[in-house]
Order: structure tokens, then sequence, then C-alpha cells
């Protein structure tokens, strides 16, 4: 592209959407930098592969999930009264019990 010409124009001119010819224009000259990094380090600067761009990152280790307790349910119903305790590993087994007895 030569100075003073439009993106628009060129863009026009090669079938080409302006926006994508505006951002390739803003990475070729981009580039450069790298090699400007490395003058001023002293040591060449290396960018890594695009498909190497996995960082692996650390998780802290899982903590052990504290035992829950018991469901406690009181139900009354007239002069009855009925106090039930189920495990919560088994609340599923539980609701469908209530489910039942509740009908």
């Amino acid at each position: 592209m030569q100075p003073g010409m439009s993106m628009a124009a060129v863009a026009m001119a090669h079938g080409v959407n302006a926006n994508l010819l505006r951002r390739w224009v803003r990475e070729a000259e981009m580039k450069p930098l790298a090699g400007a990094i490395s003058k001023t380090t002293g040591e060449p600067v290396h960018a890594p592969p695009r498909d190497a761009l996995f960082l692996p990152v650390g998780l802290p280790a899982p903590t052990p999930q504290p035992q829950l307790a018991d469901n406690r349910i009181e139900l009354q119903r007239g002069a009855t009264a009925i106090t039930l305790t189920w495990p919560v590993s088994a609340a599923g087994d539980c609701a469908a019990w209530l489910h039942e007895l509740l009908r």
C-alpha cells in the first residue's frame, strides 16, 4: 500500500472487507516489535508457534468434602407426630418416600 491511499479504496479494488484490511495492516505493523525488543535486551526474541500457546495452570489440591449430617424431618398430622432421620446421601429416596406419604 502506498502512502496517501485510502484503505477502503484498496480493499474495494481487491474485493476485501475494509475492516479486514485494516486488521491485516495493523498486525503487519506490530510484527517489527519483536526485533525492537531484541535490540534492547541484546538477545533475540522468538515467539512460540501458535499451536504451542498452551500454558499449564496449577490448581490447588481438592479439599475433602465435610461429612453432611442426616436430614431430619418432623411431620405432624392431627395427634400423630413423626420424626424422620434420613441420610443426606439418599436425599432422592427420601423425597420419593415423602411424596408418597403426603399424597
